[in-house]
This record gives structure tokens, sequence and C-alpha cells, in this order.
């Protein structure tokens, strides 16, 4: 089973600050989308040891999703030393996933 979308969210100063690749998965638990892009998600990432992985919950009133434009979900956003390089949404291949996370 996939991990849950956390209702607890970072602060956008503390995702520009990080360094190194982190990746944030906007979504909610109950998506069908989400759902079904999750074991995608995931396999791509298996591949990225390194990736620091961020199940985001998103909604209305979210903070972090808006200060993205996230509009649709999930999106997963690729973040390389504070700055985004590449975004994938409603991902249906794993190979799109990786193709973010090489960018």
């Amino acid at each position: 089973m996939s991990t849950p979308y956390s209702p607890a969210q970072p602060e956008r100063s503390e995702i520009d600050a990080t360094p190194g690749v982190l990746v944030l998965d906007f979504g909610t638990d109950w998506c069908g989308h989400c759902r079904a892009a999750a074991p995608l998600i995931e396999q791509a990432l298996a591949a990225a040891p390194d990736a620091r992985h961020i199940k985001v919950e998103d909604g209305s009133g979210r903070k972090l999703g808006r200060s993205f434009k996230v509009k649709l979900w999930p999106t997963v956003i690729v973040i390389k030393d504070g700055k985004e390089v590449a975004r994938v949404v409603r991902p249906d291949e794993v190979a799109e996933v990786r193709k973010a996370l090489d960018a």
C-alpha cells in the first residue's frame, strides 16, 4: 500500500531552501487519478534513491499547492536545489516520471 498524502505541509520557503532533489507529489488519498498513478510514481522513485519524496495533501485553501499553481491531481513536481526543474500532471506511464526525475 502506498504512503498516504500528508495534511502537514512544509512552508514554501523550506522547499525553496532544500538542497538536492525533492519530489513533491500533490493529491489526495480519495482521488482515483492519484491512486492509479501512485505505483507508477513509486516505481520511478525507486530508481532515484537520493530523491526525497513528499506526498502533499492538496485542496482548497492549501497554500503550498497554490504557490506551485497546482490545478489537477496528481501533480508531481521535481525540485533541484530549491528550483523547479520538471513537472508531470496525471502521469500514466513510469517513463513520464522517470524523465522528470532525470531533468
